[in-house]
């Protein structure tokens, strides 16, 4: 089962300081309009290309538009043994709304 991270459990993540990693799967025009300071892009597009670059063991957060795309990388990380998997319920839009207005919408 996929953990769904609501944006003001992140945001309080991030507060924190806990170590997360944030993996931001939309493509590259999308990053560019809306994002997370934290975040790495690493889109859906391409995804096979980044896999090496993620460790099974860190605390991976996974952001979309809206957290279908990103649910399914989660998915997929899952078959492939990472444990520490979260999908930002509601994506980029819901932070925006929720958590950080200066966010752009789109």
């Amino acid at each position: 089962m996929i953990k769904q991270l609501s944006p003001s459990g992140l945001k309080k993540m991030i507060d924190a300081g806990e170590k997360v990693r944030l993996i931001d799967v939309r493509e590259q025009w999308e990053f560019d309009t809306a994002k997370i300071e934290q975040a790495e892009l690493m889109p859906l597009s391409n995804f096979l290309d980044h896999f090496d670059k993620l460790n099974p063991q860190d605390n991976l957060v996974i952001i979309c538009h809206h957290g279908n795309r990103s649910f399914q990388v989660c998915d997929y990380l899952a078959k492939a043994g990472f444990t520490n998997l979260s999908n930002l319920d509601g994506g980029i839009d819901a932070w925006a709304q929720i958590v950080d207005p200066m966010v752009p919408i789109y």
